[in-house]
């Protein structure tokens, strides 16, 4: 179930409250600015709530930060992995470190992600001038 009601408070909260990171991250995705496709931000799939979904290409970004590395949120985020690749959606993890290290390496890397996914599903993708 897409968006259901029951994360619904939960998405709107996560929206108000980017990290910076994902506000970024955000300015770069929102628009169709990568290659046409629409993605949406805080986007409910079942009990879980992805920070980037793209619904045409089924391509997920999550933003992590340290919290990821404690084992409690690491067995989450292996259920949502696996939840959404039975859902076929295809998910790609950014760190925060990466992020800041070189963002500009990671946008290029999620362009090429983008557009393999694209392929993948025969879906044309517009080249941006």
């Amino acid at each position: 179930m897409l968006n259901p009601k029951k994360t619904k408070k939960q998405r709107q909260y996560l929206r108000r409250n980017m990290t910076k990171w994902e506000v970024r991250l955000w300015n770069d995705l929102k628009g169709k600015k990568m290659f046409g496709f629409k993605v949406r931000r805080q986007y409910g799939i079942e009990n879980y709530v992805i920070d980037f979904y793209c619904p045409k290409l089924k391509l997920a970004i999550e933003v992590d930060g340290d919290v990821h590395y404690f084992k409690n949120k690491m067995d989450i985020d292996v259920r949502k992995k696996n939840k959404l690749t039975e859902e076929g959606i295809k998910l790609i993890r950014l760190k925060n470190e990466d992020l800041e290290d070189d963002y500009e390496s990671v946008l290029v890397y999620l362009e090429d992600n983008f557009k393999a996914r694209a392929d993948e599903l025969n879906i044309s993708v517009k080249e941006v001038p």
